[in-house]
């Protein structure tokens, strides 16, 4: 009886720990905190379509800001590129668990100077309107496309995060996915398939990024 009450006990002790972790890390400017974002079809849809990380799916990235013991986090989100509170950020999607489904990614030890030249380009891009059709360069920003161009950005002009060729072909079909099919005829335009582009996931397995800690 007493064993298995101190295993109970090790166990909700542990499954306390693992749910408020995040708290305890040391978030850096510049850190991405990519997130597996339940958002319907269209997130669904990204998911499939991507890579894993560390065998997770990921849809959503946001940048790291540290301002003193606040951390907030830029990101295009919903109608336009906007400033939370890291609670915020945390709290928008957990697990069974409770923890949230977020991992985070630090640029590497080189270009750890590039940190906060980008985080000042992403805040100048408050207020810009969401992309939502996965076009470079038009004045509006995607989530993984607002953090490419900040640190591309903060290496004047030159880039870091290797650019992908966007697909929204089912991977293992070969054939356009009927999600991808009905948002991009909802938005009355053809799939910019093959374009130049990149995607949360790119950018977690991309070689100047490293996966540092992951909280689900």
């Amino acid at each position: 009886m007493k064993f298995y009450l101190l295993l109970s006990t090790l166990y909700f002790a542990a499954f306390a720990s693992d749910a408020q972790s995040w708290k305890d890390f040391r978030f850096e400017s510049g850190d991405l905190l990519f997130q597996d974002l339940d958002c319907g079809e269209v997130c669904n849809a990204i998911e499939t379509v991507s890579q894993k990380v560390n065998n997770r799916s990921i849809s959503h990235v946001g940048i790291a800001y540290v301002v003193k013991d606040s951390v907030w986090v830029i990101e295009a989100y919903r109608e336009q590129v906007q400033i939370i509170q890291l609670q915020h950020f945390m709290d928008r999607q957990t697990n069974s668990n409770g923890s949230p489904k977020v991992m985070v990614g630090r640029i590497t030890a080189e270009y750890q100077n590039l940190a906060g030249r980008a985080v000042g380009f992403a805040l100048e891009q408050r207020g810009k309107p969401i992309d939502p059709e996965f076009t470079y360069n038009n004045g509006k920003y995607y989530s993984s496309e607002l953090v490419f161009d900040a640190y591309k950005a903060a290496r004047q002009g030159k880039t870091l995060i290797e650019e992908r060729e966007l697909s929204f072909i089912n991977p293992f079909t070969g054939k356009l996915l009927p999600e991808w099919d009905r948002y991009f005829k909802r938005l009355n335009m053809k799939p910019p398939e093959g374009t130049d582009g990149i995607l949360p996931a790119s950018i977690a397995n991309d070689e100047n990024v490293e996966i540092v800690i992951s909280f689900f």
